[in-house]
């Protein structure tokens, strides 16, 4: 059986592929990522034991052998994988109709260095026919959705395995697919050869030489948040210095143009104060850090059992026979239970969803927007 630990410890270059809407955005900040702790998470985790899944089962429809990989295997993974390998195979059978002789790779490393300082990655599948290269990540995250259309992640793996085949077959189209099951995404974008090697040398290869030395400016936004180093970005204090100016207003009230000001701010606020907070306890801990004006103390704790089996044994033995509780499964793991079909005919009638909590967000939302009188009066 193949473990996760023999998963995580695959090497990442400095200038990665997943990384890349960062360091072409940011140059300097691969070389700043350096210095700080790469982390783990339960759902980067939870991503690794999905994408290893996924590569054992495709494997193993083709009849490529494969080890099975160990971990804690839901089913919403073990759908998701499934639904990924009916579409590589589909895209696969798709393509043997066209030609005898349709290559599928799995896992592929790719190296990109041409146009990124030891710039090397490993795509998800890879299938190479006739005058066609298309390249398929699989994501497992239903966080964020993840489009193909200008992805700097997947242009990059393009050009990795561009690199190798371009000399074995007439490549003139390059297809890119995202396969998203968990948020219901599959999207896909297509660049003809061309294009894709223009963008490579007059975009790409001089803000990859720039982030290798680590040079360049170094601006705030989205593209900065899942950097290991954006708590303590300097960057980020400046974009937030700008509520500076309100201390200049009126002593009184804000102006609305002031409150929509302050709202663009107000989220990542919030975040990088709980990151910073985060980051300098951690320091506190692991490095025995002073912070002047603050000091480590102790939080509340709740008493445990140490054996509940014993607990019990225990009391029943002394007469109290009063110590359990019982309670429902979640309304969502009873719908798995049962299957929705099931689920629906015999609890449909009992199910209700409430309104949602109402909250201010950005007109970039996707969500529809609130309107009250529509609401009261069951409109839409």
């Amino acid at each position: 059986m193949r473990k996760d630990s023999d998963m995580a410890e695959k090497q990442h270059a400095l200038l990665s592929a997943s990384s890349s809407h960062r360091w072409l955005t940011v140059p300097p900040l691969a070389r700043l990522e350096e210095f700080f702790e790469h982390k783990t998470n339960p759902a980067a985790e939870e991503g690794t034991l999905a994408h290893a899944l996924a590569e054992y089962k495709l494997k193993s429809a083709l009849r490529i052998e494969a080890e099975e990989p160990e971990g804690e295997l839901t089913l919403e993974m073990e759908q998701a994988t499934e639904d990924y390998v009916a579409f590589i195979i589909d895209e696969f059978e798709q393509l043997k109709q066209g030609t005898s002789d349709p290559i599928v790779l799995i896992e592929q490393k790719v190296n990109f260095s041409r146009y990124v300082p030891e710039g090397f990655g490993t795509a998800d599948c890879v299938i190479v026919v006739d005058s066609t290269l298309h390249v398929v990540d699989f994501k497992y995250g239903k966080g964020v959705l993840v489009e193909a259309e200008n992805n700097p992640q997947m242009k990059l793996y393009a050009l990795g395995a561009l690199e190798f085949y371009d000399a074995l077959y007439d490549i003139e189209e390059v297809k890119m697919t995202i396969f998203q099951p968990r948020k219901g995404n599959i999207s896909t974008a297509i660049l003809q050869r061309e294009d894709l090697l223009e963008w490579a040398e007059t975009d790409l290869k001089p803000k990859a030489e720039l982030a290798f030395k680590g040079e360049g400016e170094v601006t705030y936004g989205p593209w900065c948040q899942f950097s290991p180093c954006n708590a303590v970005l300097r960057a980020r204090m400046d974009y937030h210095k700008g509520l500076e100016q309100f201390q200049l207003a009126s002593p009184h009230l804000l102006t609305d143009g002031e409150i929509e000001e302050i709202l663009l701010h107000v989220d990542d606020l919030v975040k990088w104060a709980t990151e910073v907070k985060d980051f300098a306890t951690k320091v506190a801990i692991e490095s025995h850090k002073s912070w002047e004006g603050f000091k480590l103390v102790e939080c509340r704790s709740i008493r445990q059992f140490t054996d509940e089996d014993e607990v019990a044994k225990l009391a029943e033995a002394e007469g109290f026979t009063d110590i359990y509780k019982q309670s429902l499964v979640s309304l969502t793991e009873l719908e798995k239970r049962m299957g929705k079909k099931e689920f629906n005919r015999v609890l449909g009638h009992l199910v209700r969803k409430p309104q949602g909590k109402l909250t201010l967000v950005p007109e970039s939302d996707k969500r529809k927007e609130y309107i009250p009188a529509a609401a009261e009066f069951g409109g839409s």
